[in-house]
């Protein structure tokens, strides 16, 4: 766990830069609130996710959690900029215990969780929605791995995909940089259920309603068996070790002139 108990005890009164919560009726939404950066991952927003996903697990009246987002992405992936260095932002949730792996996020919360996806995920994103119990998308969302274009791969989102689609559709995938409707990505295994945008929040909350009412001690112990059933596995070794490759892959040439290629809105020119 990233926090210790007693710091997650308790989401009121802290002061927060990206995220949104709130707990209604046993569900805890937990909304991304960067829609001016596209949601991108900044560390900030990371470590205030990974607080309220602790919080969740700990709360006993928490029995589902929905994850959604405001804006006209849903999210962008990581801040590349942020990951850097730079602005910090206004927020009290305090420094984790150890770094954030974001692929073990939110199978480590042991309950329900629903993605209401309303609007395009790309990169690092659909490494959230990897981890759900459920993802719920308008028909309207898409869902792109454009990682290859900007001399980047996808390794984490690529080692959780493999948990639910064959190699040979993740690596063309990964490796076409493709976007795809969520409906292929419902085909895929990505996606539990589409809907018309309009239909998006009923579905969700019915969903979550079904959850609810079954024995929260039983799916709590199933979904814990679950993530010991990772963990022997080795799925966090994992994720650490293809965070390494990722690093070592944005500091190749190719990254450099991809990152640069996208900003200054121009084909890039591979070495």
């Amino acid at each position: 766990m990233f926090f210790l108990e007693k710091e997650v005890a308790e989401l009121e009164g802290q002061r927060w830069a990206f995220v949104r919560t709130e707990l209604r009726d046993h569900v805890l939404t937990v909304t991304l609130d960067r829609p001016e950066k596209k949601n991108a991952l900044h560390p900030v927003m990371l470590r205030e996710l990974a607080f309220a996903l602790e919080h969740a697990r700990v709360n006993p009246a928490v029995r589902a959690v929905v994850l959604s987002a405001e804006g006209a992405i849903w999210c962008a992936g990581a801040d590349l900029k942020a990951m850097a260095g730079g602005d910090a932002p206004d927020s009290t949730v305090p420094d984790p215990q150890s770094p954030i792996l974001l692929g073990e996020l939110v199978p480590e919360v042991c309950k329900p969780v629903v993605a209401k996806v309303h609007a395009p995920v790309m990169a690092g994103g659909i490494l959230l929605l990897t981890g759900c119990t459920h993802v719920l998308a308008a028909d309207t969302a898409t869902f792109g791995l454009p990682e290859v274009r900007r001399g980047l791969f996808p390794f984490q989102v690529m080692a959780a995909l493999l948990e639910r689609m064959p190699a040979q559709t993740v690596l063309d995938w990964c490796m076409r940089g493709l976007d795809l409707s969520a409906e292929e990505a419902r085909a895929k295994g990505l996606v539990s259920q589409v809907c018309a945008p309009e239909e998006l929040d009923l579905s969700v909350a019915r969903l979550c309603a079904e959850l609810c009412a079954g024995s929260p001690q039983a799916i709590r112990l199933g979904l814990e068996a679950y993530a010991h059933l990772r963990r022997q596995r080795g799925a966090g070794d994992q994720q650490n070790y293809l965070l390494d490759m990722f690093f070592r892959c944005l500091q190749t040439e190719d990254a450099q002139e991809g990152i640069q290629a996208f900003a200054q809105k121009r084909a890039p020119v591979w070495k």
